[in-house]
């Protein structure tokens, strides 16, 4: 049978109905892209290996329970166990991935002055202490978003390739994410200026 030229939908269908092989078929569709992704999250080789036998066991689960709905498409939704699946493992190993600024792509740097006195440089760490303490304390979808545009300087539609969500759902995440980070700072009384 010729596998490209039938849909994901009606793969998972065929699955549904008790054909094992239209699984494969999805699989090795998309195989190479969801492991890509989980790669890039967790960089280590086992781990994503786990990860993605993990994601498809849970796809298995979902589909013969029935709770699948085809409200968009079968790789989003895909992703999205995935990328859950990567945070329950930081939490796990209770080591959320660390972001170190770098001159380019600090969005938050205050000052551009490389000849520091000694003062102002230990306001700028305690400036950037801050602002690492306040990403911390955003709801984790909001903080990633944020980490990935602002750090990473994304755009929003590879934001949106890599967690699986809309455009328009990385966009509100960014923007709450901001807001967010007003209430702390008001909250906090910090000061982001030297």
């Amino acid at each position: 049978m010729q596998t490209n030229s039938i849909t994901d939908s009606i793969l998972v269908s065929d699955y549904i109905k008790g054909n094992e092989s239209a699984l494969a078929v999805l699989i090795k569709r998309h195989k190479q892209r969801l492991y890509s992704f989980i790669y890039s999250k967790v960089k280590d080789r086992d781990i994503t290996e786990d990860i993605f036998q993990d994601t498809f066991i849970k796809v298995i689960r979902t589909l013969k329970k029935g709770n699948y709905n085809e409200e968009g498409k079968f790789l989003p939704w895909v992703m999205r166990i995935a990328h859950n699946l990567v945070i329950d493992h930081f939490r796990k190993t209770n080591r959320m991935p660390t972001f170190k600024n770098t001159d380019e792509f600090d969005i938050f740097s205050v000052i551009g002055d490389g000849n520091l006195n000694a003062e102002k440089k230990i306001i700028q760490e305690q400036i950037y202490d801050n602002v690492r303490e306040l990403v911390n304390e955003l709801p984790e979808e909001q903080k990633e978003v944020l980490v990935m545009r602002m750090y990473k300087d994304m755009s929003f539609k590879e934001i949106s390739e890599n967690t699986g969500v809309s455009i328009n759902t990385a966009l509100g995440r960014m923007r709450y994410a901001l807001i967010n980070m007003r209430k702390l700072i008001e909250k906090h009384n910090i000061i982001l200026v030297n």
